[in-house]
């Protein structure tokens, strides 16, 4: 089967969280087929060493280690692709995390900081500093990874919950503020997908199957499933769409 061409060329894309997972995915795709240019950020250096290993991209990769939540880091981060590649035409934020909570009311409150800080302040503040370059360049692209979870409520997963809400907000309040300076900001939020993230969940067979069967396509979402709706709206095909968030779910919040 042929793969699609989105006509990243040459262009410098950002993954926060990228040494793994979905993130991985993507810069894999990037950097394979569309000959991008692909800065990854994660917070540990082990993982951000076998990302590079795996996907051997030479002077197109930069693995820089960052704590997103840190704005010293964020300015680290972003100070530095700019010094070696000169610009950023495309941020993916795709860091997530979360602490299973059996109750958000009687969670501690570290939990929620750490799970609000990690997923929703750090969206925010990589957001944040890539819009300045994008503003300066005249165009730009950002993409959020949210989730399905941000609509629904489930079991171990309710701050996680609200901070990916508060990510699709965010989504829309840039999509306004930024649309004059001719950048797009959108999301994707996927339903499960198979990763060392959600392993807690599927690795359960009766977990796996009770999630199935509230999924009309009948399966949980790999990686690869994502990471067609994120190029796409990271392509020029997607200029005149922002502020909208795709769900990739295999029809979960319709069933």
């Amino acid at each position: 089967m042929s793969v699609p061409c989105y006509g990243l060329n040459g262009r410098v894309c950002l993954i926060t969280g990228g040494s793994r997972g979905i993130g991985l995915e993507i810069a894999r795709r990037l950097l394979r087929d569309e000959g991008t240019k692909v800065a990854l950020c994660a917070r540990k250096q082990e993982g951000l060493d076998a990302a590079v290993a795996e996907l051997g991209a030479g002077e197109n990769l930069l693995a820089l280690p960052a704590h997103i939540a840190r704005e010293e880091d964020v300015a680290g981060l972003f100070s530095r692709i700019e010094e070696v590649f000169g610009r950023l035409d495309v941020l993916i934020n795709n860091v997530g995390m979360n602490l299973l909570t059996a109750s958000t009311a009687d969670a501690e409150p570290a939990t929620w900081q750490k799970i609000i800080d990690t997923n929703l302040n750090g969206t925010y503040l990589c957001s944040r500093a890539a819009a300045q370059i994008m503003k300066r360049q005249g165009k730009g692209k950002i993409v959020s990874i949210s989730s399905i979870a941000a609509r629904r409520s489930a079991p171990g997963m309710g701050i996680y919950s609200v901070a990916k809400a508060g990510i699709e907000a965010l989504t829309r309040v840039l999509a306004v503020e930024l649309a004059p300076d001719n950048i797009q900001v959108n999301a994707v939020a996927p339903s499960m997908v198979k990763t060392g993230f959600s392993r807690p969940f599927w690795s359960n067979p009766e977990t796996h199957d009770e999630i199935v069967k509230g999924i009309p396509l009948g399966r949980l979402a790999e990686p690869a499933d994502i990471v067609e709706p994120v190029l796409f709206l990271c392509s020029d095909g997607a200029g005149f769409i922002t502020g909208q968030v795709i769900n990739v779910d295999g029809g979960a919040t319709i069933a």
